[in-house]
């Protein structure tokens, strides 16, 4: 029995080791290298008609990602068997921000469509709100 457990700890070992996800900024940097522009662009407007977008656009991608992982399920709409998280009690009403990154969508959609997910612009959204709303109070 504890040769068995010697050799699944190793096996066990060997495949976290083996195995790492790369995050890295230049990703879309062949298949959609205007994706940053866009989404700053678009941020950038909305911001500055309504500052406290920047907050709200922060605070959907923390809501997004504080259910079960960043995977843009926030944006997700109500069907007649679903409910999405949109609409969900603790989202109902309170989070903002969707025709922003519809917005968004639709335009990165027009110069490279297909290619960026829905979660990744809500984090480089967030990310950018934040930029903005920083250097803006500065």
């Amino acid at each position: 029995m504890a040769t068995f457990s010697v050799v699944l700890f190793i096996i066990v070992t060997l495949f976290i080791g083996s195995s790492s996800a790369k995050l890295s900024t230049n990703f879309y940097d062949k298949t959609c290298p205007k994706v940053f522009s866009t989404v700053k662009s678009v941020v950038h407007s909305a911001v500055a008609k309504e500052k406290r977008m920047g907050a709200s656009l922060l605070r959907l991608h923390f809501h997004d990602c504080f259910v079960q992982g960043c995977d843009a399920s926030v944006l997700l709409d109500d069907t007649s068997s679903f409910t999405g998280e949109k609409t969900a009690r603790p989202n109902n009403n309170s989070i903002r921000g969707f025709n922003v990154v519809d917005n968004i969508k639709s335009k990165v959609e027009a110069v490279c469509p297909g290619v960026v997910s829905c979660a990744d612009i809500l984090a480089i959204a967030a990310r950018d709100s934040v930029v903005i709303v920083s250097f803006c109070s500065n």
